[in-house]
């Protein structure tokens, strides 16, 4: 069984331990209609329901009989996010109820913090197993809240396998074992055949490194609208002859994070099995040294015509993207949606929890930002800024993959990748970290997905289904 399908709620209440989230004003009137044993209990146990504060109140016997978890004041819960995750390695591996009355929105979004909070990358170390399970409630929905769980689970994995072990070949092979879960079709385009298929910068991106480079493509659904998913799958990037240093290259397996990302939203929608035809592009590379590695100055011919000085090799992420956009823009696609872990610059913008998304469409922008609070899975706006157009264009050629100057960077990438695309009814660029510095509640240290909860909410809204 694939291992990210183990995300899952108990579905029999019966002996389940209740936990009660606490917001910090209204503490002292819960406490009001508590047996004086229980108020004694938690006041000597200094409970004040500050967010993450948990409170472990026995019954007579001494066995658990509730549990308090502070959610704190109306200012610190709009900073926080998965508070209830967050308390799991504080209580008990026992079966828990949550007993709330506190709006649906809210409530469902601790049920997924609950399995988010769950995941451990254990493929290469064992790690102590903190499996206290939730009841979810009939009232809700918990499949869906499952396969979302289910789907991040598979962007952090293959984000976090190191790329000996997911190169192109590995990567290809878990969406062909994704294709196989869902009754999907996966085709590639390998090596040489690139070229003869018109995938110029693909190939050149790639062709330095042993692993060959190659498109491959997942098709599922059969009726709906279309929606095409096109993820940035550099394995590993050194950055090529402009070799990055040291320090910049360390977290270089995370940069087909675009690509773990489609991976995971791909898995919500056909477990989901929303009424949509589904396709995935990615294009998967490793960006490596040697003789035959593309150089700086070189001028390429991209699959749509468009030719493009390289202008740094480092910036090899928009020239794959190029020739994957392009294919997807043939079919005319209702939404493409392009992910990627593209520029430094983005993270200077907006930091690692934020991820900026471009489009000229204001009325998915909007769905998709009202997603993103609904569902706490915080994106951000960015300018499709045409007087930047200019930056882009070298003069030698039609278009510059690495203008010189330093400014707007996130702009002047996503500038360029919608060059690629005429024909598709609505089309937007995610420019995503895929990382996680520093473990928080829901989000552990490492791979993470970005984006994809939000799409996932808009989708019905965005395609009319």
């Amino acid at each position: 069984m694939l291992e990210f399908l183990e995300y899952s709620f108990e579905q029999d209440n019966a002996d389940a331990c209740p936990i009660y989230l606490i917001k910090a004003e209204e503490f002292k009137l819960w406490l009001e209609g508590e047996e004086s044993h229980v108020k004694n209990w938690i006041y000597a146990s200094k409970f004040s329901a500050h967010s993450g504060d948990v409170c472990l109140v026995p019954d007579s016997s001494g066995n658990i009989e509730k549990v308090l978890v502070g959610l704190g004041d109306e200012e610190i819960r709009k900073r926080n996010r998965f508070v209830l995750g967050g308390v799991i390695k504080k209580i008990p591996n026992l079966k828990y109820k949550l007993v709330s009355e506190h709006p649906d929105l809210e409530v469902k979004e601790h049920y997924l913090g609950w399995l988010l909070s769950q995941y451990h990358f254990s493929k290469y170390r064992d790690h102590v197993q903190i499996n206290p399970r939730l009841v979810f409630p009939s009232m809700f929905d918990g499949t869906r809240t499952e396969k979302i769980a289910q789907g991040e689970a598979l962007t952090r994995d293959l984000i976090n396998t190191p790329t000996n072990d997911m190169g192109p070949s590995e990567l290809e092979q878990s969406i062909r074992s994704l294709a196989e879960l869902h009754g999907a079709s996966v085709k590639t385009i390998c090596g040489e055949s690139l070229l003869e298929k018109n995938f110029p910068m693909i190939h050149t991106v790639g062709r330095a490194s042993a692993e060959l480079p190659r498109l491959i493509e997942l098709v599922w659904g059969d009726h709906g609208p279309t929606l095409t998913l096109v993820g940035k799958g550099v394995c590993f990037d050194t950055g090529g002859l402009n070799i990055k240093p040291g320090g910049s290259m360390s977290l270089m397996k995370k940069d087909m994070g675009g690509a773990a990302t489609v991976i995971g939203l791909a898995h919500m929608i056909m477990a989901l099995n929303l009424p949509l035809k589904l396709r995935v592009l990615v294009p998967a590379v490793e960006n490596s040294i040697a003789s035959s590695a593309f150089r700086p100055q070189d001028i390429l011919t991209s699959r749509k015509g468009l030719t493009v000085e390289v202008n740094n090799t480092d910036a090899e992420g928009r020239l794959i993207l190029a020739d994957a956009l392009a294919y997807a823009d043939e079919d005319s696609p209702d939404l493409l949606i392009c992910m990627a872990t593209l520029t430094g610059a983005a993270r200077v913008a907006v930091g690692p929890d934020v991820a900026p998304f471009y489009t000229d469409d204001n009325n998915l922008a909007n769905l998709l930002k009202e997603s993103s609070i609904r569902v706490r899975d915080p994106i951000w706006e960015m300018p499709f800024y045409n007087p930047y157009e200019a930056l882009i264009e070298p003069g030698i050629a039609d278009l510059d993959n690495a203008p010189s100057g330093g400014f707007a960077g996130s702009i002047t990438a996503a500038l360029f990748l919608r060059r690629f695309v005429e024909n598709a009814k609505s089309f937007v660029h995610f420019d995503i970290y895929g990382w996680q510095p520093a473990a928080s509640p829901g989000r552990p240290k490492g791979g993470v997905g970005m984006g994809a909860r939000a799409i996932l909410d808009a989708l019905p809204e965005v395609l009319k289904f």
